[in-house]
């Protein structure tokens, strides 16, 4: 894993000096500096976070609730210490941070997901064990021990989970009304509604395929419905061409006549934008959309329900995690910083403006949440369970952007779903066992 995750940074590095920031935000810099924290000529102890979204530039209602906290902080601490924001995208947002590690510039706090995309940060060193300041009564706050599973490592913990989030189908309920459709249970109903949606003049559903993990993400629904089993297949003892991937990529390709006609280049926000602007009836996408569709089109909350994959009984679940670097020189500032994310206020602005779940005891108005978070709340309850994103559940992260790949050229028409499973076995042989 140590080897891997140099390799991708030694490439970074090559890049590195061209990475002169991502955009600035609420008090934000241009650049982070080396995790050097600095204190300023007037004694205050700077630091820098790195998000995945332009502050100054979003809609999105989670990320403006982060812009609140830092605002918080900055307001609270004024005098002491003093966050920096540094932004860019999701697409880009790993190849740019990686590029700062690589340049011994790794932000003081950063934002990831859990799984292996984590793990290339704790393997090598990068970010902090968070023990030692949880254990000073801020875990006690969370809702259980269980919220850290996905960030634990031999016993530490190194990263706090902000929110959780579900993959859902959200659907216009307007489109399926005048379209004669029901809310589909399983596969077959769910290409009956897709074709009835279709012959009433709507795209069926709007999806990113220029942002892999969107369309692996249904994939991994496809193959959790096919019965595959991640476990096994890492250990050896399943293959990937026992026909289950063959069968999910086949689903895939049916589903996909079904897309919107630029699914290819579209990028995730694209994609989601054509369903609040009512340019599609469904979107395949995380609860974590719910901010985006609403700050973008509040009017639109109305009319979008929620169901679950068809054809599942498990939910894929997430959620976004804050990280501390090791090099950090301030780290009681850091700590600080990111009890900000899950204190009352931010956790209360999760559930009843971003419309996540929160993962602390906080109390909140349920009245007062987005409509689609009830929704959400309903298929957690009646749901089996939950796993993760297929590609943050492989062995490493290479083996995900692998599977999200592959999953893509399925969609193209460059490999077949016989091929698809035959390119993951070799892959997982030469690399997972």
């Amino acid at each position: 894993m140590k080897k891997k995750l140099f390799a991708t940074l030694m490439s970074a590095m090559m890049v590195a000096s061209l990475f002169t920031g991502c955009g600035s935000s609420a008090g934000s810099s241009d650049s982070a500096s080396s995790s050097g924290s600095d204190a300023s000529a007037d004694g205050v102890q700077e630091i820098t976070w790195m998000f995945w979204d332009d502050l100054d530039a979003t809609q999105d209602l989670i990320s403006l609730g982060y812009k609140e906290n830092v605002e918080r902080f900055n307001k609270d601490y004024e005098g002491k210490y003093h966050v920096n924001v540094v932004t860019t995208n999701l697409e880009e947002y790993y190849d740019k941070l990686n590029a700062l590690v690589a340049a011994d510039q790794t932000p003081d706090v950063f934002i990831v997901s859990p799984g292996p995309q984590l793990t290339d940060y704790v393997a090598p060193g990068i970010a902090a064990p968070l023990d030692d300041y949880l254990n000073d009564g801020w875990k006690d706050t969370f809702t259980s021990d269980a919220v850290f599973t996905q960030q634990t490592y031999d016993g530490k913990i190194y990263a706090v989970p902000l929110n959780t989030a579900a993959a859902c189908c959200f659907y216009n309920t307007e489109m399926f009304e005048k379209a004669g459709v029901e809310v589909p249970t399983n596969w077959d109903e769910m290409l009956t509604a897709c074709d009835k949606l279709q012959a009433a003049g709507y795209t069926p559903i709007t999806i990113s395929a220029g942002t892999a993990w969107c369309l692996s993400m249904v994939a991994g629904y496809l193959c959790e419905a096919e019965g595959v089993d991640l476990s096994k297949l890492a250990d050896g003892s399943a293959s990937w061409e026992d026909g289950k991937l063959e069968a999910a990529a086949t689903k895939l390709v049916e589903l996909s006549k079904y897309f919107q006609p630029t699914a290819a280049g579209d990028t995730n926000d694209v994609a989601t934008a054509n369903f609040y602007n009512e340019e599609a009836a469904i979107l395949i996408q995380g609860s974590w959309a719910i901010g985006q569709i609403n700050g973008e089109n509040p009017d639109f909350e109305s009319k979008c329900g929620v169901f679950q994959f068809p054809g599942v009984k498990r939910l894929i679940a997430k959620s976004d995690s804050l990280c501390m670097s090791s090099s950090t020189k301030s780290p009681e500032a850091c700590a600080a910083f990111m009890k900000y994310f899950t204190d009352d206020t931010a956790q209360k602005y999760t559930a009843e403006v971003g419309g996540k779940i929160p993962v602390t005891k906080v109390e909140y108005d349920a009245s007062a949440a987005p409509a689609q978070l009830s929704y959400v709340m309903d298929i957690f309850e009646n749901a089996q369970g939950t796993f993760g994103f297929y590609n943050e559940s492989m062995p490493t992260t290479e083996t995900g952007s692998h599977f999200d790949d592959t999953m893509v050229s399925v969609f193209l028409g460059d490999l077949t779903p016989a091929e698809a499973a035959t390119d993951m076995e070799e892959f997982y042989k030469a690399n997972c066992r």
